[in-house]
């Protein structure tokens, strides 16, 4: 299909992150090609800084458990220091790891590909709001989320359910079977919360016709599924199976039975559960339609749905055949811009229209958060919302124009009109063209820029 003159806008501006200076042009040739070479089986690409891995950041973690566990007494003072500075080490790794994720997300050449990842990391979501949960959330994005992007389903879901962020933001890892041998000397309680985020929210979701009972079955699967303590053995994988407090006995969960295995490996009823689930049509129909939701339209097109459910039915949940299908997709190459960009992805837009990448996490901080998307803190297990009825309100705008305006006095680029052209292209309307050619100051154009209808949107 040949490209149209806007072709190469709606590549960079929608299924990207925005267009860098000159970045639309060179898309221009093929902007369908452009987001297709970025399905790779590798996954999404990583930012190029090294930052702590998961078993690295499961030691720190331990060693700050540690340290809580430590009683009253003569060092009490040095140990409550130690667990403040233990904390606070954990803490500013975790934002420095954001800031190099934005800068990554602000000078990367391969927009599609870390949309795509975004997308999936917030629709199997962590959060910092809680520390446990926050001090694994920047290895849980880059080890169980972007490898996987590109590869089935199931198995991007089962690295997200069974890494430590997950299994502590939702409270699994201490969940004790009621008839397990630690449950029944200990009378430690079941704990529903992963079981019902992954039916709800992960996989098949509320309309699927799943019970209560079927929550309460599948938490007792999940038994098991845990992280190592400080009293372990060194050297524990940051994701163990504990057998003294599974469940024991089958589970029926949504009208199938699975029996229960041997006491060792009981680790993969669970497992085979969330498999079944991930492969289920519910599943395709609920994803398909929230990819849709967030690539094109807060009310998406019933055409690109069906093309996108019918091409991961057909792949067995193969997530490339299904962004090739969202890319050659002809409702995902409609002109107008229909999308309201959340903060993040306004900032990361803005610094790339104003090739400024962000250099401190301080103030990058303090912008998300006044503009209601604090880094790595979605509010709820159902990740940040993605519609305009959530930021776009009169409040919202204002502090996006108080932004916009401090970053444009701060830009660099010496011809605003030219960058205007760059970071829309065809997508660039003459009202707005105008008001920036007529500002009467440098600073003004681009503020125009950044707050024009056209720019708010993708």
């Amino acid at each position: 299909m040949a490209a149209s003159s806007t072709d190469a806008a709606v590549a960079v501006t929608r299924l990207g992150l925005g267009a860098r200076p000159g970045e639309i042009g060179r898309v221009a040739h093929d902007p369908r090609g452009w987001a297709l070479s970025q399905i790779r089986p590798e996954g999404a690409p990583q930012p190029a800084d090294v930052l702590p891995t998961t078993d690295q950041r499961m030691s720190a973690f331990l060693a700050y458990q540690a340290l809580t566990r430590q009683g009253d007494g003569a060092d009490a003072e040095a140990a409550r220091e130690a667990r403040q500075s233990a904390r606070r080490a954990i803490t500013e790794e975790t934002a420095e790891a954001f800031l190099v994720r934005a800068r990554h997300g602000a000078t990367t050449d391969k927009g599609f590909a870390e949309r795509w990842a975004l997308f999936w990391a917030n629709a199997l979501t962590v959060s910092a709001v809680k520390f446990d949960s926050g001090a694994f959330v920047d290895p849980y994005e880059r080890e169980a989320i972007r490898p996987n992007v590109f590869g089935r389903f199931e198995d991007l879901v089962v690295a997200a359910e069974q890494h430590p962020a997950m299994l502590l933001y939702l409270d699994q890892a201490r969940s004790t079977g009621p008839g397990s041998p630690a449950g029944t000397r200990r009378r430690i309680g079941l704990n529903e919360n992963l079981a019902r985020e992954m039916l709800e929210l992960h996989t098949v979701g509320a309309d699927a016709g799943y019970t209560q009972a079927d929550v309460t079955e599948l938490a007792r699967a999940l038994t098991g599924w845990s992280i190592p303590r400080p009293q372990d053995a060194p050297g524990e994988p940051p994701f163990i199976f504990r057998a003294n407090v599974h469940e024991p006995g089958a589970r029926t969960v949504m009208g199938k039975t699975y029996p229960a295995t041997r006491r060792a490996s009981n680790r993969t009823q669970g497992e085979t559960i969330l498999r079944d689930l991930a492969r289920h049509p519910a599943t395709a129909r609920r994803l398909s339609h929230r990819i849709a939701g967030h690539f094109v339209a807060d009310d998406p097109p019933v055409a690109l749905v069906q093309r996108l459910e019918a091409a991961w039915t057909r792949s067995d949940g193969d997530l490339a055949q299904v962004a090739r299908a969202l890319i050659e997709a002809p409702e995902t190459w409609s002109p107008q811009p229909a999308k309201i960009k959340t903060p993040y992805e306004f900032l990361i837009s803005a610094q790339r229209a104003l090739d400024a990448p962000p250099e401190r996490i301080a103030p990058l901080r303090q912008t998300l958060t006044l503009l209601g998307q604090p880094p790595f803190a979605p509010p709820s297990p159902e990740g940040w919302p993605d519609t305009a009825e959530d930021w776009a309100g009169p409040d919202a705008l204002v502090k996006r124009l108080n932004w916009a305006r401090s970053a444009a006095q701060a830009a660099r680029l010496p011809d605003p009109a030219l960058a205007a052209r760059d970071a829309l292209g065809e997508r660039l309307t003459e009202r707005t063209r105008l008001a920036v050619s007529r500002a009467e100051s440098r600073p003004e154009a681009l503020t125009l820029l950044l707050m024009s209808p056209e720019f708010q949107r993708r």
